[in-house]
């Protein structure tokens, strides 16, 4: 039996942002696709020019696009890294049987789009540095439609969906450190370790103020940019040092430094800085751009990776796990919705925007074949998703069962 004060520890705990973050990420979802769908009108009408000079105009070191890319983007990175944190050690992915099901449907949602993008592409050596584009998920987006549909997806589908997606982040994190990251800075990487290190030693010693963390952060962040390392990746390293557990000695305290800092940055990266990076990056000119266009290797291989591969790999490999009773259907789902759900992985607008841009550096053509696969992979993958959550049929709990009228 659980004594009291275990019971009242665990109580007192604050409640985990996954709601909150299902609820802001649904609706800021919204808010990016009207921020792309304005990139677009804008990017092929007649302010198409001051668009792009904008975009080139350069504020101090670096361009406005280098500022959304690298640094906006880093308090984005520094989100998912406190997503990627809570979720490991005191959320839902904290036991190994939580982490099965959306770990094993994120790896195969993530390695098949790769191996179908790989096959259109072998024998174009430079175009295969795009492998990793149609391996992401945008939580955003696919939460934001499935929030259209409301109580005909069940909660746990949605648990499900958003924990796949931090798992997916996680591979999207690692990809873009160890493959797209080059010319190394050694005396700047050995600085940033230095901050790191500083900062693990605050989190050792128990400092639960927000405000050393986060200027140590721009110094890291400063360091990563000139390291060579892509400067998101600083948001992430700063994320793993940020304390998870309340004030010591103060019970008073029941929210930790990372859940305060993850709730007060939900909503601005939700409809600000996500969506500013949409409508950065999700301008292409469609001008002289025939059917054709579709056909090219890059395009395809994005776009059938997404719609095609995303489906394929995470829905084939749960329902191999599930199958193999490794684990179980999410409660109150059915395989139709599980379906739908696996269609809507295949939206990976903004991490794949991002790999894209990384992947081509310097080479606005491939970036642009890029981007119009992930929009139209992306657009295929949201409309199908939604039509087959739309007809799918609901699983209704037996009267003489009320286990299954719970939910996760």
């Amino acid at each position: 039996m659980l004594d009291r004060p275990f019971l009242r520890d665990r109580l007192s705990r604050p409640l985990s942002a996954l709601r909150a973050f299902l609820d802001s990420s649904a609706s800021g979802g919204l808010v990016l696709m009207g921020a792309a769908a304005l990139a677009l009108i804008v990017a092929n009408s007649p302010l198409a020019p001051a668009y792009f000079g904008a975009l080139h105009t350069y504020l101090g070191p670096l361009s406005l696009e280098h500022w959304i890319n690298d640094g906006l983007m880093a308090v984005f990175f520094l989100l998912v890294g406190l997503e990627i944190k809570r979720e490991m050690l005191d959320g839902r992915l904290a036991t190994w049987p939580h982490r099965l099901l959306p770990g094993l449907a994120a790896a195969g949602g993530m390695a098949v789009p790769a191996a179908i993008y790989v096959a259109l592409n072998a024998g174009n050596p430079q175009a295969l540095g795009g492998w990793a584009i149609p391996s992401a998920t945008d939580i955003a987006f696919a939460l934001g439609v499935m929030s259209l549909l409301g109580s005909r997806v069940p909660v746990s589908l949605k648990v499900f969906l958003a924990a796949l997606a931090i798992l997916d982040d996680l591979g999207a994190v690692v990809i873009i450190a160890v493959f797209y990251t080059a010319g190394l800075s050694m005396p700047d990487l050995a600085l940033a370790a230095a901050v790191v290190a500083v900062l693990a030693v605050m989190n050792r010693f128990g400092v639960v103020r927000l405000a050393p963390y986060l200027l140590l952060g721009v110094a890291l962040w400063f360091f990563v940019l000139r390291s060579g390392v892509h400067a998101t990746i600083a948001g992430v390293l700063l994320a793993l040092t940020i304390p998870l557990h309340p004030t010591p000695g103060r019970p008073e305290d029941v929210e930790s430094p990372l859940h305060r800092l993850e709730h007060a940055l939900h909503l601005p990266v939700a409809f600000l800085v996500v969506p500013i990076f949409g409508f950065a990056n999700a301008g292409v000119s469609l001008a002289g751009l025939g059917a054709e266009a579709l056909l090219d290797e890059v395009t395809l291989g994005v776009a059938l990776g997404l719609a095609l591969g995303k489906l394929v790999g995470v829905f084939g490999a749960a329902a191999l796990v599930i199958r193999l009773r490794w684990a179980d259907l999410p409660m109150g789902a059915t395989w139709p919705q599980l379906l739908g759900t696996s269609l809507l992985c295949g939206i990976g607008f903004t991490m794949s925007l991002f790999i894209a841009l990384l992947a081509f550096p310097g080479a606005p053509a491939l970036q642009d074949e890029a981007k119009i696969g992930i929009l139209a992979g992306s657009l295929v993958a949201g409309l199908a998703g939604y039509a087959v959550l739309r007809v799918a049929p609901r699983e209704i709990p037996a009267p003489d069962d009320p286990s299954r009228r719970r939910a996760h």
